[in-house]
C-alpha cells in the first residue's frame, strides 16, 4: 500500500515538473513573437537580400559606380585639378617684335613684381650688346603687352625680352647671343622667376646670318647731287629752297621730307659737314645731295619721283646742275632706270613677306 503511494506522489511531481517546463516554453515561444512583431521592417535589407531587379524582376537595371553622373564629375574635376599645370600659358609675342628678327626670351615670376625692379636689373645685366634690346611686361587688366621703359609703372607676372637679330651693321654673333642668354637668366635668378625657356644657339644664329644676307642684298640707297654752276650755294638760300619745298631740318643735320612720321627722302650737304640753324646762314658748299634710303620707304617708286622732281625745282632755283656721282649730267633715261630698279627690290621684300617701308624694314635697316 506504501509502495503505490509512493508511485503515486512521484508520478504527480513529474507531471507536475512537465507542466511547468511546457509553460516556461510556451511563455519563451510568446515573447519571442512579439519581440519579432515589434522590430519588424517593411523595408528590405539592401546589403543582405537580393534586388528583385536583379532577379530578373522589373526597375532600372544596377549602375555600376562609374556610371552615376554626379560622382563622374567629380572625378573628372578631381582629375583636372591634379592634371593642372604648374606654369600658366604664355602669351603670344607683342605685336612690336617678329620672330624672324628677334631673339625672344619669356619670363614668368611666382608673384606679380615692379616693372621698375626689372628694368633695372636687366640694364646691369645686359649692358654692351651691339643690338638693341626691348623688354615688355604683360598687363593682365589690359591683356596686352606694355613696352618697358625708365618711366614704366605697375606689376606683371610675365616679361618678354627681345634682342633684334640684324641691323645695318650686320647680324648678331656668338658673343651677343652668349651675353643676352645668359644675361636674361640672371636677370631670372635675381627676380626668382622660373628658368626661362632659352633659344638654341645655332639656331638662332643661322637664322640671323640668313636674315642678314637677305637684308645685304635690297640694302640700296640712291642719290642723286646739284652742284653749283658758278663753284658755291650759299646756306641761308638753301635753307629757303628746301622749306619752300616742304622739307624740314632734323637733328641729324639733314633736310627731310615727311610723310607722317617717317622721312620719304632727305637732302644733305655733299660735304662733309652738317647743316644746323646756326651755320646755315654762314655756310657755304659746292653742292648738296638728295638719297632715297629704298628700303626704308613704301611706293618706292612714287617717291623717288617726287625726289627728282624736287631736285630739279632746287637746281633752278640754286641755279645748279642735277649730276650722278661721277658729275654726268642725271637726265630722264637714267631716272627710268632707276625707277625700275626701285621697283624691282622693292618687289623682292614683298615676296618675302618684308613690305618696304613697314615696321619691321625700319628696325631691321637703322643704322
Amino acid at each position: 500500500m506504501d509502495s503505490e503511494l509512493q508511485i503515486a506522489l512521484v508520478a504527480v511531481g513529474i507531471g507536475a515538473v512537465v507542466l511547468v517546463v511546457g509553460y516556461n516554453k510556451w511563455q519563451e515561444r510568446k515573447h519571442q513573437r512579439n519581440a519579432e512583431r515589434a522590430f519588424r521592417s517593411e523595408h528590405r535589407d539592401v546589403l543582405l537580400e537580393p534586388r528583385a531587379d536583379a532577379e530578373g524582376g522589373g526597375g532600372s537595371a544596377r549602375r555600376e559606380p562609374g556610371e552615376f553622373r554626379v560622382g563622374s564629375e567629380l572625378d573628372n574635376a578631381a582629375r583636372r585639378v591634379s592634371e593642372a599645370p604648374l606654369r600658366r600659358s604664355a602669351p603670344d609675342l607683342p605685336r612690336l617684335l617678329d620672330a624672324r628678327a628677334d631673339c625672344v626670351i619669356r619670363l614668368e615670376t611666382i608673384e606679380a613684381l615692379e616693372v621698375s625692379r626689372v628694368w633695372n636689373e636687366q640694364i646691369a645685366q645686359l649692358a654692351g650688346l651691339s643690338k638693341p634690346v626691348r623688354w615688355f611686361g604683360f598687363k593682365d587688366t589690359e591683356n596686352l603687352w606694355q613696352q618697358l621703359g625708365p618711366d614704366s609703372e605697375g606689376t606683371c607676372n610675365w616679361f618678354c625680352a627681345a634682342l633684334q637679330l640684324v641691323d645695318r651693321h650686320g647680324s648678331i654673333g656668338e658673343t651677343d647671343f652668349m651675353r643676352f642668354t645668359g644675361g636674361v637668366q640672371r636677370v631670372a635668378d635675381a627676380l626668382m622667376a622660373l628658368p626661362p625657356g632659352l633659344p638654341p644657339r645655332a639656331e638662332t644664329l643661322k637664322h640671323a646670318a640668313e636674315l642678314d644676307r637677305f637684308c645685304a642684298d635690297v640694302d640700296v640707297q640712291i642719290g642723286v647731287n646739284i652742284v653749283a654752276r658758278d663753284g658755291q650755294f650759299e646756306g641761308g638760300e638753301i635753307r629757303r629752297q628746301a622749306e619752300r619745298l616742304g622739307l624740314t631740318l632734323g637733328e641729324d643735320g639733314c633736310f627731310h621730307a615727311i610723310d607722317g612720321t617717317s622721312s620719304q627722302f632727305m637732302l644733305a650737304n655733299l660735304d662733309a659737314g652738317l647743316f644746323s640753324r646756326d651755320n646755315l646762314d654762314k655756310l657755304v658748299t659746292p653742292g648738296i645731295t638728295l638719297v632715297i634710303d629704298v628700303p626704308r620707304v613704301a611706293h618706292g617708286a612714287q617717291v623717288f619721283e617726287r625726289m627728282m622732281h624736287t631736285a630739279n625745282e632746287l637746281a633752278r632755283a640754286l641755279d645748279g646742275d642735277v649730276v650722278d656721282d661721277n658729275r654726268a649730267p642725271f637726265g630722264t633715261d637714267a631716272a627710268a632706270l632707276i625707277r625700275v630698279q626701285i621697283e624691282q627690290f622693292q618687289a623682292r621684300m614683298a615676296e618675302s613677306d618684308l613690305p618696304a617701308g613697314g615696321p619691321l624694314a625700319q628696325r631691321l635697316f637703322s643704322h
